[in-house]
């Protein structure tokens, strides 16, 4: 990665949080408890959630910015963050059976050289860069969740910010797609490589910027194959994703209801089953092609909802 190159990535995420942060306004304090769920879906409006829901959270355009936009397109109104992170658990199912032999290999040989302190073996290197780049996202989701909780449902999701960060992000990915030498495969992979795109995930706590979406752009600035990319953005994910299912279970089992059982449980499942699918196309789509689709559709998008809030088709 060159100082360019770095200089390119830095910046432009800078700029993301910049923006995002600017439009959010000042942290207000409120006597009322944050709404756990704003609106309360059907079964069908919950598969068709799991469908937005397993189709973006690993093509990188953000699950979180079409979970909070799409619904609100159709007039349902806004599911909140805590329904739209447990049905993440079906992806999460998802990642886990079509990556199941990668998982095996890189922490079972990370555990196997761990015991015979073979500390040079490639999957001990994967694996810690893995374990390592999840803290980031990790410690910095519960300060959100047990410090700035109603700051973060209200102000940090509105759809200024998503479409604004949405827009900044793909930019920010052509510019990894044009500059970047994409040559590096999955073997050659180190921790390095682990921690810097751990600190990237952590940038998908902003609504709107894509957990996948920052970790692979963070891949292609440092040289990695695209499919490889993708690849690795999936594995160093699912402790992550893994994390904010486990967390928000116990304000969704509290929320079940008003929720319902049974929408709940069609989201997840809908969400696995379209998750799996949309991972099978992305790997197979970007051994042969580059990621400038994504770059015009994120850019499209916040286009769209920045129309769509001039219109007063949706809420700011």
């Amino acid at each position: 990665m060159t100082r360019l190159q770095y200089r390119l990535m830095i910046g432009v995420a800078s700029l993301s949080v910049a923006i995002a942060m600017s439009l959010s306004g000042p942290l207000q304090a409120s006597d009322k408890g944050p709404t756990l769920v704003t609106w309360q879906p059907n079964v069908l409006e919950a598969i068709i959630l799991g469908m937005v829901q397993g189709l973006t959270e690993f093509i990188p355009i953000s699950s979180s910015a079409h979970l909070k936009v799409v619904p609100e397109f159709l007039g349902w109104g806004d599911p909140g963050a805590s329904f739209t992170a447990v049905i993440q658990l079906g992806s999460i199912v998802a990642v886990i059976w079509y990556f199941w032999a990668d998982l095996i290999q890189v922490f079972g040989g990370g555990l196997r050289a761990i015991r015979d302190r073979n500390y040079q073996s490639e999957d001990f290197k994967i694996a810690l860069g893995i374990v390592i780049g999840t803290f980031p996202i990790a410690i910095i989701g519960l300060v959100i969740k047990f410090g700035f909780r109603e700051f973060y449902e209200i102000t940090a999701r509105s759809s200024v910010v998503i479409a604004i960060v949405s827009i900044v992000m793909g930019l920010l990915l052509g510019l990894a797609e044009r500059f970047c030498r994409h040559k590096r495969n999955f073997e050659q992979l180190n921790t390095r490589d682990g921690i810097l795109m751990g600190f990237a995930q952590a940038l998908a706590l902003i609504p709107g910027v894509s957990r996948s979406g920052s970790t692979m752009t963070a891949g292609l600035f440092l040289g990695l194959e695209r499919a490889t990319a993708a690849r690795f953005s999936f594995l160093l994910g699912l402790p992550a994703i893994t994390l904010a299912g486990l967390v928000e279970m116990g304000d969704v089992i509290e929320a079940t209801q008003e929720v319902g059982l049974w929408p709940l449980t069609a989201g997840i499942l809908s969400a696995g089953i379209f998750s799996y699918l949309a991972i099978a196309w992305l790997i197979n789509y970007l051994k042969t092609q580059s990621t400038w689709l994504f770059v015009w559709y994120r850019v499209a998008f916040g286009i769209v909802i920045l129309v769509g809030l001039n219109m007063g088709v949706l809420q700011p």
